[in-house]
């Protein structure tokens, strides 16, 4: 169980983007954990993106100000630059992940466990899982591939979210509820994922908002961060 619980919820963004700061006021006004899945050699760093033709901000928070940032959150791997990993030697996988796992427990002064693959699920294989499984300090791993539903997972270093925000918005309000219903006999996690930044292509900010009023409050619901949940001893 979850700190006595049978339902957990949990969030996790990727890049490490100035537009995190305003999604942890949200968080932190409901009550809600996150993971921030961060590249440490891209701290400080100032750029945009296009996506849906509209041009966002993507800068980096610099590296001393991450453990203030994320405080009252998750800091986890995201690779040193972000590369597609499959791509690269076993060894420059290991020096992606392992590096950048090292480099930001030195920044936010606690063991880094955590792990979300750049780029996606379609970015990754399972000789990259096997590699960082058998060579890196990462307990868990996060893919980009929705399952819709809150059942756990055994293979945690290929582990499969619940629901991406940005692209299925319906699906994951018609989930939430679904989730608030349920009344399991075993536990149950929902885990969304998504970047800040994709709040500002539809200004999206206050449907998320109303998201986070939804989930949260719920005795009967834990909310903790991807390492709370998912290394979670089941008693």
């Amino acid at each position: 169980m979850f700190n006595g619980k049978m339902k957990a919820v949990t969030f996790s963004y990727d890049d490490g983007v100035l537009q995190d700061k305003r999604l942890i006021e949200i968080l932190d006004k409901y009550g809600l954990k996150c993971t921030f899945n961060i590249n440490s050699s891209l701290l400080g760093t100032h750029n945009s993106l296009v996506r849906e033709d509209v041009t966002v901000g993507h800068s980096k928070p610099r590296a001393c100000e991450v453990k203030e940032i994320y405080k009252n959150h998750e800091v986890a791997v995201h690779t040193l630059t972000h590369p597609t990993l499959k791509e690269l030697s076993d060894a420059e996988i290991i020096c992606e992940v392992e590096y950048d796992r090292v480099r930001l427990s030195e920044i936010v002064g606690y063991n880094v466990v955590g792990m979300a693959y750049p780029g996606g699920t379609h970015c990754i294989d399972e000789r990259v899982a096997r590699v960082i499984r058998e060579n890196t300090g990462v307990k868990y791993a996060r893919t980009t591939t929705s399952t819709y539903n809150f059942d756990l997972q055994e293979d945690l270093i290929m582990f499969n979210p619940t629901v991406y925000h940005h692209a299925e918005w319906d699906k994951m309000e018609e989930l939430a509820k679904e989730f608030i219903a349920l009344k399991p006999d075993k536990p149950q996690i929902f885990y969304i994922w998504g970047h800040a930044y994709e709040f500002d292509i539809h200004n999206d900010w206050d449907r998320f908002e109303k998201f986070c009023a939804l989930i949260s409050g719920h005795d009967d619901i834990f909310y903790g961060t991807n390492t709370e949940c998912l290394l979670a001893k089941h008693e």
